[in-house]
């Protein structure tokens, strides 16, 4: 089962004394086959793939991941492209667990079996839906586990303790904890420590589960985050790519090297 993948990188880096290194990029931006060239790259370095599913009207994200949604959906990238990209993502070197990102509306307007389905024959090992919220999330979530994918519950600082227990209760393995309430990609407002204190309250309640931190990390402020079983970088990728672009430089040797430093940070 792919759900099993996110669990053994997990305790391959429980082993090794660190974190899972988990990078977030829009499947298809800049293009499809520039796209797949940066997952192959960053995977030498990265335990866990995290690929957006480009969406006209993302939310939770700010500028920089809404620029990069934009330009994929720009250069032809839809659903049934984005599978693709994970399909031919799956048979390279390093084939990392995949989990997609994405929003509930291009799920409904796929068809959620279809969709499911295509998970599994793509190989994607799980998916955060980050507008699909528990209690709403029951039913679905209970579908992809019955089909070997991992439905990664959410949870923010503002979560009520009693809800924050029922979420837990329901969730699969792995738990993301949202470090404040910000879109993506805003400057990290709250200092590591407090944002570990809450995380550490939910690691006690959350035993035997993964639990990652993401909004806000950075190659600048990573390191501060040794002690999590996962730490996710995502709008600092977006940033890179657009960066990339304007001074004419290749995203993927940009990021294969912003990897590399992000890996030396948290070992």
């Amino acid at each position: 089962m792919t759900s099993s993948l996110i669990n053994r990188a997990f305790k391959k880096c429980r082993d090794e004394g660190r974190p899972a290194l988990i990078t977030y990029t829009v499947a298809g931006d800049p293009t499809k086959k520039i796209s797949l060239n940066i997952l192959k790259a960053i995977s030498k370095n990265v335990d866990i793939i995290e690929s957006g599913m480009a969406f006209s009207t993302p939310i939770a994200d700010g500028g920089d991941i809404q620029t990069s949604a934009h330009r994929a959906i720009k250069a032809g990238i839809n659903l049934n492209e984005t599978f693709k990209i994970i399909k031919k993502f799956k048979k390279t070197k390093y084939p990392r667990p995949v989990i997609l990102m994405g929003y509930w509306n291009l799920i409904l307007q796929f068809n959620e079996n279809k969709f499911i389905n295509m998970c599994k024959k793509s190989g994607v090992s799980g998916l955060i839906i980050v507008d699909l919220p528990h209690p709403e999330n029951k039913t679905f979530a209970k579908k992809c586990k019955k089909n070997g994918i991992v439905f990664v519950q959410l949870l923010s600082p503002t979560t009520t303790k009693s809800r924050m227990k029922q979420i837990i209760k329901d969730s699969d393995s792995m738990i993301y904890y949202i470090s404040q309430s910000n879109t993506t990609g805003g400057k990290l407002k709250v200092a590591p420590k407090d944002i570990l204190k809450n995380y550490y309250k939910i690691q006690k309640l959350a035993k035997g589960k993964n639990c990652v931190i993401g909004f806000g990390i950075t190659d600048q402020n990573i390191s501060k985050f040794k002690s999590a079983n996962g730490v996710v970088v995502g709008s600092l990728n977006s940033k890179i790519i657009t960066n990339a672009i304007k001074k004419k430089h290749n995203p993927v040797i940009k990021l294969d090297k912003m990897s590399f430093k992000l890996k030396k940070k948290i070992i």
